[in-house]
């Protein structure tokens, strides 16, 4: 199937009372939603704003297409002369808006990791069709190209009417929106707008439906339905490597300065073994997109394991949030891996400012992305580096080996593979996606790659790669930021080479986000007359360095183990036999 992945709402139960600035337009108090266009469909918005007692606004936002019900915490909302500006500090998310007086709405931009248009209009969305004996969730699988996915298709209805959404766990796309949800006797069908999808089947039982799915200029496949009694209820995952209290260490929360910015504070937790000390130390960073402290993805907190792990061998471990990300400030849609080098070094500062750490032994730890930044901040001075206590090792958790457009070929080609897309499909993607890409490293500018990626989706584009235009505004978004027009000219030779202190290297066999073998090569190439360097596969592992069947990125959210021991055994091993405490 051929949906773009890209981060939507997450949905947490909380209320949070905020003050308004001025009322404008009067009343704001009272139901407000508003439709959002993201690349998996529609998604409505629903913002309840009362009044309490004192007058202060009480705020809530609902997703009634993905959790109906529960409410979205609102941290900050504001209007200043007919400006609206909404803070969802929990999801990353904001929205600044203006009043359109003349259409008694608010216009305006929806930010979380990209932006996209929003229209916020008085009362509640329109009530939907009622649709009886289908609520719950169906669980049914297709086969494209040899290659199992799974679709879960929720259905649900309340006073509101019946809505349905479909997850894809195989493509890691999920609440993709549907429509013309039908039922028609024992005949069932619905659409998938964003793929032009659509399905038509009949229920042999009550619980039971099977039909065909039909995608324009792909090959109608056959699916079986079958529904589980709860759809309200979610799969309750195992995450059995999480660590309880007591640690049996110290665990002290911080928080410190960025000097290189304009006072963006970053919060962090630092772990320390239990003893007198100093202790070496490793700062963990961070792969690609907003992550917190643990690197927190499907219930997964992998840097929570690893620091659990390192700090009970006798290595303190500072992990903390991305700029802009949960407790941390800044911007972190407006940076680049540059300034994510800087927050590093800001996190080796610090460390630098506590006598319970051996200021000769402090490390970066860096997983995929962060095995980028960390390179860049241990060369570049001008990104923070410091010279009297420089970085004293480095671990990289599937680091980059090759440049960073060789990555992005290798890791499209090998996760359409393993998602059912055809050869041909692939090498029709591939030249397209170079267009993309040297139209975004030659522009000057945001705006200027916006304009030169948006002149390469013509019509023709469109309708022979079967992309809709939401699909292919989120190429373009994608491909302009800050971020990926500097990730895209990143070549480790110009960096991993000048690097002369411990290095060590490791990278699943099963990784299809850095191939190993060309990945791991890359490293050798670059690393051949290093003095210490270690580089190893690790076999049966995934990106995430988890034990894997096939590395495919549905597997991640499916696996109960967070972190291979062996994995963390190496590394913490590695640490201690070069800058262990000695006795």
């Amino acid at each position: 199937m051929k949906l773009v992945k890209i981060q939507i709402l997450r949905c947490i139960i909380l209320s949070v009372v905020c003050r308004l600035a001025i009322a404008s337009p009067e009343p704001i108090a009272g139901n407000w939603h508003a439709d959002l266009q993201v690349p998996t469909g529609k998604l409505t918005l629903i913002f309840t704003i009362s009044q309490d007692a004192e007058g202060h606004l009480i705020a809530t936002m609902e997703s009634p297409d993905q959790a109906p019900g529960q409410q979205i915490p609102i941290s900050e909302i504001t209007v200043d002369d007919d400006h609206l500006q909404i803070m969802v500090k929990v999801l990353g998310a904001s929205i600044e808006a203006d009043w359109d007086n003349e259409h008694e709405h608010w216009v305006g931009t929806f930010s979380q990791g990209m932006e996209l248009p929003i229209t916020i209009k008085r009362g509640l969305p329109a009530d939907l069709p009622t649709i009886e004996g289908l609520d719950g969730s169906w669980h049914g699988v297709i086969n494209r190209n040899g290659v199992n996915l799974r679709l879960i298709l929720h259905i649900s209805t309340d006073e509101r009417g019946t809505r349905a959404k479909v997850d894809s766990p195989d493509t890691m796309n999920m609440n993709i929106s549907v429509s013309d949800l039908t039922k028609d006797g024992d005949q069932v069908g619905y659409t998938m707008p964003v793929i032009s999808g659509v399905f038509q089947g009949t229920l042999t039982d009550p619980n039971t439906m099977t039909g065909t799915w039909t995608v324009p200029g792909q090959e109608t496949l056959t699916i079986t339905y079958t529904r589980t009694d709860d759809s309200s209820k979610p799969i309750e995952r195992l995450r059995p490597q999480v660590p309880t209290e007591p640690y049996g260490y110290r665990s002290e929360d911080v928080t410190y300065e960025n000097p290189l910015t304009d006072g963006i504070v970053l919060a962090g937790t630092l772990t320390l073994p239990e003893g007198k000390g100093p202790f070496p130390a490793a700062i963990l960073i961070s792969g690609s997109g907003p992550q917190d402290r643990n690197e927190t993805v499907f219930g997964h907190q992998p840097f929570l394991v690893l620091a659990d792990h390192l700090t009970k061998q006798g290595i303190a471990v500072l992990r903390y949030d991305d700029r802009g990300t949960h407790e941390s400030t800044g911007d972190y849609i407006a940076s680049n891996s540059a300034d994510f080098a800087t927050d590093a070094n800001a996190a080796h500062r610090y460390l630098l400012t506590r006598t319970e750490i051996d200021h000769d032994a402090i490390g970066f730890v860096g997983h995929s992305e962060g095995g980028l930044i960390a390179p860049l901040a241990i060369t570049d001075h001008d990104l923070g580096a410091n010279t009297e206590h420089p970085i004293a090792f480095l671990v990289m958790l599937a680091g980059p080996g090759t440049s960073s457009q060789q990555i992005l070929r290798s890791q499209n080609r090998l996760i359409a593979l393993s998602q059912g897309v055809s050869e041909e499909e692939i090498v029709k993607a591939v030249e397209f996606n170079a267009q993309i890409i040297q139209a975004s490293i030659t522009a000057n500018s945001t705006e200027e790659a916006q304009e030169s990626i948006r002149q390469l989706f013509t019509d023709e584009v469109l309708e022979e790669m079967d992309l809709s235009d939401m699909q292919a505004q989120t190429v373009m978004t994608q491909f302009s930021t800050p971020w990926m027009r500097y990730f895209l000219t990143y070549d480790p030779a110009e960096y991993l080479p000048r690097i002369d202190i411990p290095i060590l290297a490791l990278n699943g066999e099963l990784d299809l986000q850095v191939p190993a073998q060309e990945n791991l090569d890359g490293l050798r190439t670059l690393l051949a007359d290093h003095p210490d360097a270690t580089i190893t596969e690790l076999k049966g592992l995934n990106h995430m360095f988890q034990h894997a069947k096939t590395g495919a990125l549905g597997e991640y959210n499916d696996i109960e183990e967070t972190f291979a021991p062996e994995a963390m055994t190496i590394i913490a091993t590695w640490i201690q036999e070069r800058f262990g405490q000695k006795e």
